[in-house]
């Protein structure tokens, strides 16, 4: 059975969970709308994460996805770590602040994370999605032994080969389009870069799974050509980034209203893994690594939270983690509710 027909959704779509911007209420309000929502975990532990899947079915009775990051342990390397709060000390300065000491890793992979594994066997959310990996076997089996539908992120087809071999439901197929993360399994590894619609296609014919197409989409005509490239349904993240259910600060939807949209960038820079944002201060730093690597993710993510703190507090809003698509000029600030409408509007005058 299709996730469209199992879990009984009217629209064609997903809400893509971004993690610090899709809010319970976000995910709820898309569910609630006929498409499937959803709330990103990655970024929290568990009683954090309990406290949102609850709040989420305490708003509606219909499907939403619970989405996991599953990167790689990162590595301390003070070295390393210290020669990146120096070159951003300069930074820190122009705000008056100083660089944290050290850094911290601010927040678990999935795999190693037993609590959260615990919490999630224990409340069995419909849908549990993963990004940046697969956590192994067992998990995966305790997971489908309590009937939670599962879906992972692919960048390329030996990824989708590896989401296939390890029993999962969907792939997402993640376009270079897409805004966030990179759903890369190996940040280290060539990137090919390949756009939504090259992709799609690719894993429709030789993934063998149902597919559901990320990166760009913001109308219903993004949804229909998808579809009519064999994808089961569309995932939307910057599209939603503007409802007033996102928790996106004033700063961030003003700045998709900017000219940053119009040149979002991929950048290592605040987090330590690639990912899409709008261009801003800190992505424009980007021109100045000259062969320096940040520390791995999610350790560099906590320089990079510190400096956006400091430059907040001056006023300074362009060292935010805005994360967006290519597609960020086409955003429209309104409920979750009425876009899921008018998208569904929208698919069927393409369908009609």
């Amino acid at each position: 059975m299709s996730l469209i027909d199992r879990f009984q959704l009217t629209v064609p779509l997903i809400q893509a969970p971004m993690a610090g911007v899709s809010t319970p209420l976000l995910a709820a309000s898309v569910s609630e709308a006929g498409g499937l929502g959803s709330i990103g975990i990655g970024a929290t532990d568990a009683a954090g994460a309990r406290t949102m899947i609850e709040e989420v079915r305490g708003r509606t009775n219909r499907a939403f996805n619970v989405n996991l990051f599953v990167h790689n342990s990162p590595r301390a390397a003070p070295e390393r770590e210290a020669a990146w709060l120096e070159w951003l000390a300069p930074l820190f300065a122009d705000f008056g602040a100083e660089p944290p000491a050290t850094l911290r890793t601010i927040y678990k992979s999935f795999a190693d994370d037993p609590d959260m594994l615990a919490m999630l066997l224990e409340l069995a959310p419909p849908v549990i999605s993963f990004h940046f990996g697969l956590p192994p076997a067992d998990v995966l089996s305790a997971l489908r032994a309590r009937g939670i539908y599962l879906m992972a992120t692919a960048t390329n087809l030996e990824e989708a080969g590896a989401i296939k071999a390890a029993g999962i439901d969907a792939i997402v197929a993640q376009g270079i389009e897409a805004g966030g993360h990179r759903g890369v399994f190996d940040p280290t590894a060539r990137d090919d870069a390949l756009g939504i619609f090259a992709l799609t296609q690719l894993l429709v014919r030789k993934s063998g799974l149902p597919i559901i197409a990320a990166g760009g989409i913001m109308d219903g005509a993004g949804i229909a050509a998808a579809l009519d490239l064999g994808a089961v349904a569309a995932q939307l993240g910057t599209a939603f980034v503007a409802c007033p259910e996102s928790a996106a600060d004033d700063a961030y939807r003003a700045a998709l209203n900017g000219p940053g949209a119009y040149h979002t960038t991929l950048t290592s820079l605040i987090s330590g893994r690639p990912a899409r944002a709008l261009a801003n201060r800190f992505t424009a730093l980007g021109d100045q690594l000259a062969g320096r690597m940040p520390p791995d993710y999610p350790i560099a993510y906590d320089a990079g939270n510190a400096l956006h703190a400091a430059a907040k507090a001056r006023g300074e809003h362009g060292f935010g983690a805005q994360w967006a698509g290519q597609g960020a000029p086409l955003t429209r600030p309104i409920p979750a509710a009425q876009l899921v409408e008018t998208l569904r509007r929208e698919l069927e005058r393409c369908q009609a």
